[in-house]
């Protein structure tokens, strides 16, 4: 039995269709793929039966299909919103929901929840804030734990299967060129990420090892994202095709990044990025994330593109599409750009300030935060916020744990990031050692030691709550007696912070330089 959705549509704009109460008059919105009607408590979606290749609603059969995987991929992070797949059935030309009888068409029943809760709402408002990053960054990282993965998933992150879609976009493109798209940038960006697949084939190849390309969400940017009932859901995930969610983690990573980047806000895209990657403690992902910035931005840049082909878009419309337009493939092309890489030691006793500092430090800076209670607790595979025992702290494990500090903060910074290793680096041998091996890669190093009085430290120790590292008061005796002075040799790249004084202008110092 075929089905006439206009027909379906104007009956469940009626009040009597639903079996609970609506707030009348119901909202219908309309996208290029489905239906949704809102109808106060409960919003509920229809596909069109639509096929455009990479997505196909086309029989009953396969809207269903997709109605179920809505629902199931996206109970994974909002199953607050996505609440079952009902029947709509037909008797005497009337249409019924979650009828018995044979089924015409197949709808998705949500719970509908204000628009303003969404964070790219928030943001417009200005109530978006660091804190609210660090929680996605937290809650993300929580989402990707538990999505799958398996030898056929991890297929989609061989470059063949990647670069895909780039190429693809290149030629959707194309005809931008000397429209919103310059002939340079479509030249440069093209040429950078055709390098990078040559050139990184080893790097896709372990994140293909390391089990970081997994069942995503595929279109993660803060349209998708909504803070509601002091709850973060992430919903509206790909569900139509496979090769846009079989991605490697740091695709999802990219869409808000690249959000907020397109605002001016790399203070909140450093928040979101820093929580998420040390709760990971996929640091070495992030040589792969330059890729899915531009792949992201261009993406945008594309899509907004295709208005200008479209005749019925006015032309007020269209001036601005272009100007949007331009903007993002501007924002693919920075993305390309080489930067120069730096690595920052934060230096000083527990309770000195320097993980504070060297947060405000890396917002500034747009600086990839590396600190050494999160390394150390990765390598030793316990949970961040657990305290650890004696055995975290032998000589072996600090060993281990600047040696994998240094060597992380190495390869970021040759890839072009600010890197700050946040540790005590209270030994000389520890901080020659990373300024040989700065000096060996043609990387400018900074030091920066943070200090108090002891008292000071004393009592912030004593303050100390929720954070992952474990250092206590009874410790800093010990600290401040095997702590070694910075030699002849060090104090060229040393700068000294006292953290009871206003720390903006000692960094704004520190930033110059």
């Amino acid at each position: 039995m075929t089905v006439s959705v206009p027909a379906l549509i104007e009956q469940m704009l009626q009040p009597g269709f639903y079996p609970h109460a609506v707030t009348e008059p119901i909202q219908l919105i309309q996208t290029h793929i489905s239906y949704v009607l809102l109808t106060g408590d409960y919003a509920y979606k229809v596909k069109k039966p639509m096929n455009f290749g990479f997505l196909d609603f086309s029989t009953l059969e396969k809207r269903q299909h997709f109605c179920q995987e809505e629902l199931r991929l996206n109970q994974r992070g909002a199953a607050e919103l996505y609440l079952e797949v009902l029947p709509i059935t037909l008797t005497d030309n009337q249409y019924h929901l979650g009828g018995t009888g044979e089924a015409v068409e197949y709808v998705l029943k949500m719970q509908q929840f204000p628009q303003e809760t969404l964070f790219s709402a928030l943001f417009e408002q200005g109530k978006l804030n660091e804190a609210d990053l660090e929680n996605l960054g937290q809650v993300v990282a929580e989402y990707h734990a538990k999505t799958e993965t398996s030898d056929r998933i991890r297929t989609f992150g061989e470059v063949a299967q990647v670069r895909e879609a780039f190429d693809e976009n290149y030629q959707q493109s194309e005809k931008y060129i000397g429209g919103p798209q310059t002939q340079t940038q479509f030249d440069e960006t093209k040429q950078y990420t055709d390098n990078f697949f040559r050139d990184r084939t080893e790097l896709f190849k372990s994140r293909i090892a390391n089990n970081f390309i997994r069942e995503c969400h595929g279109d993660l940017h803060l349209r998708n994202i909504a803070l509601w009932q002091d709850k973060i859901l992430l919903f509206d995930c790909i569900e139509f095709n496979e090769p846009f969610r079989f991605v490697d983690v740091m695709f999802d990573i990219a869409y808000a990044v690249m959000n907020l980047e397109a605002e001016q806000r790399q203070d909140l895209s450093n928040a979101y990025l820093n929580t998420y990657v040390e709760q990971t403690g996929d640091w070495e992902g992030l040589q792969v994330l330059p890729i899915y910035l531009n792949r992201q931005a261009y993406v945008r840049a594309k899509v907004t593109s295709f208005l200008l082909d479209d005749p019925s878009v006015p032309a007020d419309v269209k001036a601005e599409a272009t100007k949007t337009a331009a903007q993002y493939y501007k924002l693919a092309w920075n993305y390309t750009k080489p930067k120069q890489g730096k690595l920052i030691l934060m230096s000083g006793l527990s309770g000195s300030g320097k993980s504070t500092t060297a947060k405000l430090l890396s917002r500034e800076l747009g600086a990839i935060l590396i600190r050494s209670d999160a390394v150390r607790k990765h390598l030793a595979g316990i949970p961040l916020l657990e305290r650890g025992g004696d055995d975290l702290y032998t000589p072996e494990m600090t060993e281990k744990t600047y040696a994998r500090l240094l060597s992380l903060g190495i390869i970021l910074a040759n890839q072009g990031y600010t890197v700050i290793l946040d540790a005590k680096y209270d030994k000389q041998k520890l901080r020659q050692e990373a300024i040989a091996q700065a000096n060996k890669h043609e990387l400018p190093l900074q030091i920066i030691q943070c200090t108090a009085p002891i008292e000071v430290l004393e009592q912030r120790l004593r303050d100390r709550t929720g954070d992952i590292a474990d250092a206590t008061v009874d410790l800093l005796r010990s600290q401040l007696n095997l702590a070694e002075p910075f030699t002849e040799e060090e104090k060229p790249y040393l700068k000294i912070l006292d953290t009871t004084q206003p720390q903006q202008a000692q960094l704004k110092e520190v930033i110059r330089q």
